[in-house]
């Protein structure tokens, strides 16, 4: 069974702060909650074919997996694959704006195939996703806005 999970939010902020800020993944543990570190296993900044080393807690487990950004367009949408990990995963934001030039509505967007065990668990591990992602979009909106 096939995990897609979309959580958006709209934050108070100009969409090329938001962006530049979440475009940028070693942003990531200061928002994300359950990402422990990451590491570049390419030269920053990111673009297209730069890959990272994340190091993850989900459902009470360690995760260590490779993302690969297989798309970046500017202040409008980043896309990156595990290339190596658990289960492939896939993970996009879009940005655009919400309303007026100070708003970003952000999306989210977490979709993959689990096999063995991670497959049976999968409708939990989107309830579960959902929730945390929640959670990491309202951490976001909150960090950016007090800026």
């Amino acid at each position: 069974m096939a995990v897609d999970v979309l959580t958006e939010v709209v934050i108070d902020r100009p969409l090329a702060a938001v962006a530049e800020y979440v475009a940028d993944p070693s942003n990531a543990p200061e928002w994300y909650a359950n990402i422990e570190s990451i590491a570049w296993q390419t030269e920053p900044p990111v673009t297209v074919g730069s890959r990272l080393d994340f190091v993850a807690h989900f459902l009470g487990r360690r995760l260590a997996y490779t993302y690969e950004i297989t798309e970046l367009v500017p202040h409008e949408r980043l896309v990156m694959r595990t290339a190596q990990g658990p289960f492939p995963m896939e993970t996009s934001y879009q940005w655009s704006a919400a309303g007026d030039d100070q708003s970003t509505r952000m999306t989210l967007r977490n979709r993959g195939e689990p096999s063995g065990f991670a497959g049976v668990a999968a409708p939990l591990m989107s309830v579960a996703m959902r929730r945390a992602n929640q959670k990491d979009l309202t951490r976001l909106k909150t960090l950016l806005e007090s800026r």
